[in-house]
């Protein structure tokens, strides 16, 4: 054989070449996907804690009723479904809280646990 004809690819190791590439190229797509929907799920945990983050404060405060009950509220653009819930605790003086939010319709993202000094009713 000439060196001419050993000078390039042939058809069969161009097509070889080709679906390997392509191959790898779906699976970074994947891999990106995957990246993509883990952030956006942290992003909403994180709006659901500050949210939880929030109306602890606002009880601390007493800007809220402290009852006991269910509400929404709206961050970021979402509506959150806000569950609070009071139990005693083991210091008379203080109120144990339990607050869990979640995108309105699903089950809670995330729940904060405070307490409350009773003493602010």
């Amino acid at each position: 054989m000439s060196r001419a004809a050993e000078a390039g690819f042939t058809l069969l190791e161009a097509l070889v070449a080709l679906a390997i590439v392509a191959i790898a190229g779906v699976s970074v797509i994947a891999a990106v996907e995957g990246h993509v929907d883990r952030v956006h799920a942290l992003e909403t945990r994180a709006a659901a804690r500050w949210v939880a983050e929030n109306r602890l404060a606002e009880l601390e405060v007493g800007g809220k009723d402290r009852g006991s009950g269910e509400d929404r509220v709206e961050m970021l653009g979402q509506q959150w479904q806000v569950a609070v819930t009071h139990r005693g605790s083991a210091d008379p003086d203080l109120d144990h809280v339990e607050i869990a939010v979640g995108p309105v319709g699903a089950s809670p993202l995330y729940r904060l646990d405070g307490f409350l000094d009773r003493g602010r009713r």
